[in-house]
């Protein structure tokens, strides 16, 4: 009991007996989950319950340099973020408007396939490469900034808008403050509502010492840009988590171990290679020279050597040793150990973060898949697309509009089309699309454009090739129109 439980029951026994029985049966519930307790196995676990962003806020710019520096040095890093964005991306997530008219839809397309070839700000990339270096960044940093930049007439592009990919340094994460008219949270401010309105920019990379001569420069000041002018991509894993976190952050630590562990192992495989000898003087160093008495004029040092097919004699009473290192056992299971754990907590399989196929067969291969499928599909939809992807077509859509390029500035629906996975078995993948293609579960436009392939141009050049066969009177058997799928013509025509 507490000098207050004591006071309490000395004033009023009845009421003290109350708060013990409430203190212990709380203790009692506390006490049935075996994570809460604290005893020998849990007393060194230290816990914190701090909200997501004041946990980020702490060690955001530490995991981003270390996330950096792995992706950099570490081999199964550099291949995870290429696997991760290789399945998200790929050749690009395509898209097709939806507006209900197909003139119009073919109109906005068409706008659409010219400015995705413009819109690189530094000129380099096309859409579907800023959507691999949007993905890389997330996957790297833990977020990525994206920037409109509205340009002029003069500038000679036919839609005047382009995007500008940063990088998450450049939001200045000093600014957590309270203002007149809401808040800041690590550079990015929200109104009284909790609405995104302004985000803090850096006018340069704080890293950056090109322009500067010195790595932050001298008095870099961040500046306000308005909220619509920033697309800010993260996954978010928390309520409330307004800065991203590296995807390399659960495997950080054991990524460095594996590292050292391997460096540390690849010495002693040098110490072990070694070939030493050791000669013992029995005389002591009073005894005679066993030593050649001249050095080697290179090094100064006297030097001995073994040949191929030597024989020598030695002293009466003189011995020589020789090195034995001895060897480590275990040395691929531990590594294989580490490397399942490090792709555990990376989603990935243990083969895709390897490249190792030598423990799995096809079953348990596509099985492995399915996991890791589930979470790539989770990142496009939930994440990559309404973040990235939407705010930039609505963008497009407004832009084009009032360039005269589509029309009606008002709102066109989009349809997204991620890149199909790769295939480990084609003929049985196939198979399995016609089947959901005769099923009705599956459009024909949706197994074109998964395939990367514009459905509308692939579609015209189909209707092309058919037209000029049928005038040259050639009939295929790959014509669904005339053949069946056994190889028998058909009876009649379009029927």
């Amino acid at each position: 009991m507490n000098w207050l439980d004591q006071a309490i029951t000395w004033v009023s026994p009845e009421a003290g007996l109350r708060r013990l029985r409430a203190r212990r049966a709380a203790e009692l519930v506390r006490l049935a989950y075996e994570g809460a307790r604290n005893d020998r196995r849990t007393g060194g676990w230290v816990t914190a319950g701090n909200s997501a962003n004041a946990e980020i806020g702490i060690a955001l710019s530490k995991l981003r340099e270390r996330s950096r520096d792995l992706i950099r040095n570490n081999a199964y890093a550099a291949r995870a973020v290429a696997e991760i964005v290789g399945n998200a991306v790929g050749t690009g997530i395509t898209v097709q408007a939806r507006s209900g008219s197909p003139d119009r839809d073919r109109q906005i397309n068409e706008a659409w396939s010219v400015w995705a070839e413009q819109c690189d700000a530094d000129g380099q990339l096309d859409f579907s490469g800023i959507q691999a270096l949007v993905a890389r960044t997330v996957f790297e940093s833990g977020e990525c900034l994206v920037r409109f930049r509205q340009r002029r007439a003069g500038d000679g592009l036919a839609i005047p808008l382009q995007l500008q990919v940063l990088e998450p340094d450049f939001l200045d994460q000093t600014k957590t403050q309270k203002t007149a008219s809401g808040y800041i949270i690590q550079g990015v401010e929200f109104d009284l509502v909790g609405r995104r309105v302004y985000y803090w920019l850096f006018g340069q990379h704080p890293g950056d010492i090109v322009q500067t001569g010195v790595r932050g420069g001298a008095g870099l000041q961040s500046v306000r840009v308005p909220a619509s002018e920033v697309l800010h991509v993260y996954r978010k894993d928390r309520p409330g988590q307004v800065r991203g976190v590296p995807w390399l952050a659960p495997a950080i630590v054991t990524l460095r171990d594996l590292d050292e562990y391997e460096e540390a192992e690849l010495v002693r495989k040098k110490i072990e290679a070694c070939f030493a000898a050791f000669v013992t003087q029995p005389q002591g160093p009073e005894g005679p020279t066993i030593a050649p008495a001249t050095p080697d004029p290179a090094t100064g040092k006297r030097v001995e050597s073994f040949e191929p097919g030597m024989i020598e004699y030695l002293k009466p009473g003189e011995e020589i040793s020789f090195a034995a290192p001895s060897a480590s056992a275990g040395y691929r299971d531990f590594i294989a150990a580490k490397q399942a754990q490090i792709a555990t907590g990376l989603q990935l399989t243990y083969e895709q973060l390897t490249g190792d196929l030598s423990r799995v067969n096809y079953s348990s291969y596509r099985a492995g898949l399915l996991s890791f499928r589930n979470g790539i599909e989770g990142f496009r939809w939930l994440t990559f697309i309404p973040m990235f992807c939407t705010p930039v077509w609505q963008r497009f859509v407004q832009i084009a509009s009032v360039a005269g390029f589509i029309g009606d500035p008002e709102p066109v629906p989009a349809e997204w089309t991620p890149p199909g996975f790769g295939s480990v078995d084609p003929y049985k993948d196939s198979v399995a699309t016609l089947n959901r293609l005769r099923t009705g579960t599956l459009t024909l436009r949706q197994a074109i454009a998964e395939q990367g392939y514009d459905p509308d141009a692939q579609l015209d050049q189909i209707a092309e090739i058919n037209r000029v066969l049928d005038e040259r009177g050639i009939i295929l058997d790959c014509d669904p129109r005339r053949v069946t799928q056994t190889g028998t013509q058909q009876k009649e025509l379009n029927q």
